[in-house]
């Protein structure tokens, strides 16, 4: 009785701290909030104007990241929604809504009345109703110079059929926030983390709420057990059990007086309803076995055909005092959650036409001149191991087998007997995405679309506009839709505070094109906007959306 009393004031005393931090954080935003909604408010006067519903074809859409990437859930098409980008000064938002047809590989920008804020960071779930809708919560929004952010608490709907967006107002739901997660399950959406930043302050939310799609109405869940600490940007993905998969994150904390610790989350926990009791959910944790992904936060994540989650790319931070030294990764990681299990996505490279090669018997001359070759020029598979140390201190050992060398330091083909599937010729480069974090990424009729995101190169944050395809049923190779040279984006070099200070009033008190560059460059264009921390210097984290 006594340890179980402790552990309860304990989890008490966590929740008070955790309360008073939030009324802290919201104080202190408040008026920062404040100064950033005339700015919003405008932003929508101008979309305001906007009366009837224009359907435009249009090149792909400006480089970006932290917008969201969805299915259609009856039509052939992807739809894009919001994002940010930075061009080494300013931060640029949008709600640009892109339709993305892709039979005719083709790309439709549609304007709709009275659309959603500008914003990224959000988060957007497609449910089957009414002949689709599109529901979005939450992000963020930033002054042009990133130094104010305004976190959004609002929720919309587009309806596909119709192409017309509605705030769907209903109290109780959460508080605004922006790198939470939301799935669809059965009637509801089920919405998990996040955070909540202002100049001075933050705040990492672990709550757990539910929207009825039937009665629009919020209802705030209280599982039973041990669920997951404070974080964002992890991995949220429904079971064909119909359990709910949290994986990983990010979250960041206070050491001493402007000095804060990031954490790379890389725990999992199963959320479950429990049997017979509506409304009564049940946390518990989880040790998947296999080739689990290194640490990481910036991931992307979709649901393959098969209900297994695929996990891509992020970034590894190696944080110190005064610097934060990140390592892109481009890697796939698919999640089996009925063996629970970790398997790394490997691709087989394309088919090409072979003639059929026989094999010569043992003693004939060509088999004898092949092992020959083969003991005097070839290496063995090369085993690369490393341990990389997580965060509640587990060990996990990342091995990449590369592939033996034959004479001419190539690859050694594969002779095994009446092979037709193996890989393109030797020493081709591979087509793949480059190493990048917070890209956007939707699965449709079992193929993988990856959209955008960003690395960095020295101080420079390089954002993307390229589109990647890959066939989840042959695991072959990527193909590259819309191809982008990174070296042709613009960056501007960082200016002194006073002229920043001068660009800031010019970007949000001047006229019509000026606000609207503020909010949001046009399709096409090679125009920035931001992601979550090194552009932001010390107040974001770059991981966390």
């Amino acid at each position: 009785m006594g340890k179980k009393g402790k552990k309860e004031k304990k989890g008490r005393g966590a929740e008070k701290t955790a309360a008073k931090m939030e009324k802290k954080v919201s104080k202190r935003s408040r008026k920062e909030e404040e100064d950033l909604e005339a700015l919003i408010a405008h932003f929508q006067a101008l979309d305001a104007r906007k009366t009837r519903i224009v359907e435009t074809p249009c090149p792909p859409p400006s480089p970006r990241l932290n917008a969201s990437l969805s299915a259609h859930p009856e039509k052939d098409e992807l739809i894009l929604f919001g994002g940010e980008y930075f061009n080494g000064q300013k931060t640029f938002f949008y709600n640009e809504l892109y339709i993305y047809n892709i039979r005719k590989d083709a790309w439709t920008k549609v304007e709709i009345p009275n659309p959603p804020p500008r914003r990224c960071a959000h988060q957007a779930v497609v449910v089957p109703q009414g002949g689709g809708q599109l529901w979005i919560f939450g992000g963020e929004f930033a002054s042009p110079d990133g130094e104010q952010f305004y976190h959004y608490r609002d929720l919309w709907v587009l309806h596909l059929a119709t192409k017309t967006w509605e705030q769907v107002r209903s109290p109780g739901g959460p508080s605004g926030r922006s790198g939470h997660r939301m799935v669809a399950w059965k009637r509801q959406l089920i919405l998990f983390g996040g955070f909540h930043e202002s100049t001075r302050d933050y705040i990492y939310y672990n709550d757990l709420y539910a929207f009825s799609l039937d009665a629009f109405t919020w209802s705030r869940l209280s599982p039973s057990g041990t669920g997951p600490t404070p974080r964002s940007g992890c991995q949220m993905t429904v079971t064909a059990q119909g359990s709910v998969v949290i994986y990983g994150g990010y979250s960041k904390q206070r050491v001493r007086k402007d000095v804060d610790r990031g954490t790379q989350h890389s725990d999992m926990f199963l959320l479950k309803a429990e049997e017979g009791r509506e409304g009564r959910w049940a946390w518990a944790r989880v040790n998947p076995s296999g080739a689990k992904p290194s640490p990481r936060s910036g991931f992307s994540v979709a649901v393959a055909p098969n209900h297994q989650t695929l996990l891509f790319g992020g970034v590894c931070d190696e944080e110190e005092e005064e610097s934060l030294e990140g390592h892109f990764l481009n890697d796939l990681h698919f999640y089996d959650p009925v063996r629970n299990r970790w398997l790394t996505g490997q691709l087989k490279g394309p088919k090409v036409e072979k003639r059929r090669r026989r094999r010569g018997k043992r003693g004939e001359p060509g088999g004898a001149n092949q092992q020959e070759m083969k003991g005097t020029g070839a290496q063995e598979p090369l085993e690369v191991v490393r341990e990389v140390v997580a965060e509640d201190g587990t060990v996990v050992t990342i091995k990449q087998v590369l592939a033996a060398l034959g004479p001419a330091g190539r690859p050694e083909p594969d002779n095994d007997e009446d092979d037709d599937d193996g890989p393109s010729e030797a020493g081709v480069p591979a087509v793949e995405p480059s190493p990048r974090s917070n890209a956007m990424l939707a699965a449709k009729h079992g193929r993988l679309y990856l959209y955008g995101g960003m690395f960095e190169a020295g101080d420079r944050q390089v954002t993307l506009s390229d589109l990647y395809c890959l066939d989840l049923h042959k695991m072959e190779e990527w193909t590259v839709l819309v191809e982008m040279d990174p070296e042709s984006q613009e960056w501007l070099e960082e200016t002194d505070s006073e002229e920043d200070s001068d660009e800031v009033t010019g970007a949000e008190g001047g006229g019509e094109d000026e606000e609207d560059e503020a909010g949001g460059a046009e399709a096409g264009e090679q125009r920035p906007s931001a992601a979550p921390g090194e552009p932001f210097a010390d107040s974001l984290p770059r991981t966390e959306q």
